[in-house]
């Protein structure tokens, strides 16, 4: 009985290091073995790894019930073409800071599903980390968000307590929250660090799509891309030390603005 029972642990134990797996980035996976293998040790490493990126936040969702989905679905509709409110396979991480005092102020602000620039739904992210560098999840990640026009249909949004980019670099523990969250979105979902972008970078991302012309140069200042720039330098030496995939550099695109 003992050694069945030995059995089915270590199966269940296997389970668990594949599924983990499942969660991870392609690149990610280990190295087959000689044989064409993966060893189930070196399975259960790499998950271990994975979720050790993964930081410790708070669930405060805002309501993001049937009437707003809808919304999203036609806001993606008349500007990206295809009616869709699921955000599937993300493919850029875009930095911003509230240019407000407290988390709260900006959640209310998301919450309120105000019609911005005449149109609904309202704005949101899908973080926010507060100036103590503690990190609220307010948006499932599977869901769209109104955070940066031209790329709400392929972009995760996170916001960072402050009123200005120097504010976030500036405090430690916010911008080291800022850091690992950005990092365990990368492995998650396979994005390098040259789609890792600044809101004041968005008209130069080559994954930028906006079909109203008159929003065609639309865009904020945060984060700058001189920010940026050493926000990125800091993300591939974290992503080298965790195995995450770092990629080549960004390529910026030039639309005419």
């Amino acid at each position: 009985m003992a050694s069945q029972r030995r059995k089915i642990i270590g199966l269940a134990l296997g389970l668990s290091a594949v599924l983990a797996l499942d969660a991870v980035a392609a690149d990610a996976s280990p190295a087959p073995s000689p044989g064409g293998k993966v060893s189930i040790h070196a399975a259960m490493a790499t998950a271990t790894k994975a979720s050790r990126l993964k930081p410790h936040m708070k669930a405060k969702l805002i309501p993001f019930h049937h009437k707003r989905k809808m919304q999203m679905a036609r806001y993606s509709k008349r500007h990206y073409g295809k009616r869709q409110y699921h955000l599937n396979n993300p493919r850029v991480i875009v930095e911003h800071y509230t240019d407000g005092p407290t988390m709260m102020s900006a959640w209310w602000t998301m919450a309120n599903n105000t019609k911005n620039l005449g149109e609904s739904p309202g704005v949101c992210a899908h973080f926010i980390i507060n100036k103590r560098g503690r990190v609220y999840r307010v948006v499932p990640v599977g869901l769209r968000c109104r955070h940066t026009i031209g790329l709400n249909f392929t972009a995760i949004g996170i916001e960072h307590v402050s009123f200005s980019d120097h504010g976030v670099m500036s405090r430690k523990r916010q911008r080291q929250a800022s850091y690992r969250l950005t990092l365990w979105l990368m492995k998650r979902f396979n994005i390098p660090v040259k789609n890792v972008i600044g809101h004041g970078e968005s008209l130069m991302s080559p994954y930028r799509y906006e079909r109203y012309k008159s929003w065609k140069c639309m865009t904020h200042t945060d984060f700058s891309h001189h920010t940026m720039h050493r926000y990125r330098h800091a993300l591939r030496v974290r992503a080298r030390h965790h195995h995450v995939r770092v990629g080549p550099k960004p390529h910026w695109v030039d639309i005419g603005c």
